[in-house]
């Protein structure tokens, strides 16, 4: 019989699986750009080709995905070195990482989505479901990690997935099925392990958070989510999602009103352990050999990094220092340390840019701080812990502030929280005395903070620019008529441009 009904095998180059890893074979393993690039190219056509059976098409996306991995650590490793790319290579290496996760995440997902519905050869997916959703959720929260890089926005949509991908894992009682989700990588997971670490992850606060720290904050998550707790019941739990929906995890402030989809989740044991943690640090000044960070990290980094993330793990909402008072007005701002000279001292002998200057609406005032809107973002210089320059509307002196949380609403607006550091501040002409018998003395312009109430507290605030001062060093000035010597206490702050440094002051005998 000619068997002229038979389904053939689809047209197209992975068709044959020995032929799909001869091509695999020769993706470049010492280009990892290139690598990434082809295999996102690969996803996408056997993601879209025609006549695969679903087990074979998922076979192959696996494969794909595995295949991915060794270069996405590399290139993600490029992106958050000690040493910093350039902006146009920072800003390469986002866009290709992103478009993987999001291409594989696409692809999983549409896979699964057979099953889900009940397709053609779609049951023969069952057993394959866990690996599927596991690997599926991990690309969706990649995602969420990288749009946090750069503080959003975020897409509604990727949530929506998420959602409906643990759902199903609920609902066909494979959720907690565990998997080794590569081959060759210890450890195992489940697809409830990978949604709580994808909530935990946003709950967490990556707005407030600079792109390394964020990645320490994920793997923070990673490594604690074993002991986190996922609930249909309110019980001791500070967060809640509704499955139905694609909106973000929300702070659990007062019950929502009952739906068969919501989901009540907590940090559980995780929050017990990371205090744990702190406490080894401070003592031991290192961080456990236990903790699985992925590399070597600055303890104080980590210890930094936990306390933040304890703080939104608790059980209680963190509580504002201050109550926050609506109002809309404009607000002038300048950033940087040169931006923040040259504003104090625009008509001097200093180079002010005016046309550096940006409009802000100022949505909210507290004793603490500002929080803004962004209208138009320019340039690539807003990013946490930046120095700031404010000036109210109206008004004609420069507030000094540093930016504490940053989330775009869209590409090029964005929401800020700025932390107030000074109501006012001038330029002073600080001393460095050499300390040898007949050494030349240097000087450098720093920013005095509070000047009219430093006299009365024996202490000052200096902005300084970074690399300006010896740590240790004591510095003298000259204000109202008086010579103080300045002897320091500790860095407040550093920033990319700034160190902010208290003093203790004491006034000069010249005699």
């Amino acid at each position: 019989m000619l068997q002229l009904f038979r389904r053939s095998k689809p047209d197209h180059p992975m068709a044959d699986l020995k032929e799909a890893k001869r091509i695999l074979e020769e993706v470049p393993v010492n280009d990892a750009f290139k690598a990434i690039e082809e295999l996102t190219s690969w996803l996408e056509s056997v993601g879209a080709a025609e006549g695969f059976k679903p087990e074979h098409r998922a076979q192959l996306l696996l494969l794909l995905d595995e295949s991915a991995q060794v270069h996405a650590r590399k290139l993600s490793r490029d992106y958050l070195g000690a040493i910093r790319p350039s902006k146009f290579q920072e800003n390469r290496l986002w866009l290709v990482l992103f478009a993987y996760w999001r291409q594989a995440a696409m692809s999983l997902a549409t896979c699964i989505d057979l099953y889900a519905t009940g397709a053609r050869g779609g049951d023969a997916l069952k057993n394959t479901m866990p690996l599927l959703a596991v690997r599926a959720m991990r690309a969706l929260a990649a995602q969420l990690k990288w749009q946090s890089f750069r503080y959003g926005p975020m897409d509604p949509l990727l949530w929506g997935i998420l959602y409906k991908i643990y759902s199903l894992a609920e609902s066909r009682k494979f959720a907690k099925a565990k998997v080794q989700v590569y081959p060759g990588v210890p450890g195992e997971s489940s697809a409830e392990i990978e949604f709580l670490k994808a909530v935990m992850f946003s709950a967490s606060s990556p707005d407030s958070l600079l792109p390394l720290e964020t990645e320490l904050m994920e793997r923070l998550v990673a490594h604690y989510a074993p002991g986190f707790v996922l609930l249909e019941k309110t019980e001791g739990c500070a967060y809640w999602v509704d499955l139905a929906g694609s909106v973000a995890p929300l702070r659990l402030i007062k019950p929502p009103q009952p739906l068969p989809m919501l989901r009540y989740f907590s940090a559980g044991s995780g929050l017990a352990d990371i205090e744990k943690v702190q406490q080894i640090i401070k003592s031991t000044g290192a961080v456990p050999s236990a903790v699985n960070l992925g590399g070597a990290y600055e303890p104080s980094t980590v210890l930094d990094v936990l306390e933040h993330i304890a703080i939104y793990w608790s059980s209680s909402p963190p509580e504002r220092k201050a109550p926050r008072h609506q109002v809309k007005s404009r607000l002038v701002v300048t950033h940087g340390f040169d931006g923040l000279m040259g504003a104090l001292e625009p008509a001097g002998t200093l180079d002010f840019d005016e046309a550096a200057e940006e409009s802000w609406i100022v949505q909210n005032v507290s004793a603490g701080g500002f929080g803004a809107m962004i209208p138009q973002i320019k340039g690539d210089w807003l990013k946490i812990g930046c120095l700031l320059g404010l000036q109210p509307e109206g008004g004609k002196n420069w507030v000094v502030g540093v930016l504490r949380r940053l989330s775009r609403d869209k590409p090029q607006q964005a929401s800020v929280g700025i932390q107030t550091i000074a109501k006012s501040a001038s330029i002073v002409l600080l001393r460095m005395p050499s300390g040898q018998p007949g050494g030349n003395e240097a000087s450098e312009l720093g920013i005095l903070l509070d000047p009219l109430s430093h006299a009365s507290s024996g202490e000052a605030m200096v902005l300084l620019r970074s690399g300006a001062w010896v740590p240790g060093q004591n510095l003298e000035i000259d204000t109202d008529g008086v010579s103080l010597l300045l002897m320091p206490l500790g860095v407040v702050e550093r920033g990319e441009d700034y160190e902010l440094v208290r003093f203790r002051q004491m006034v000069r005998d010249n005699e």
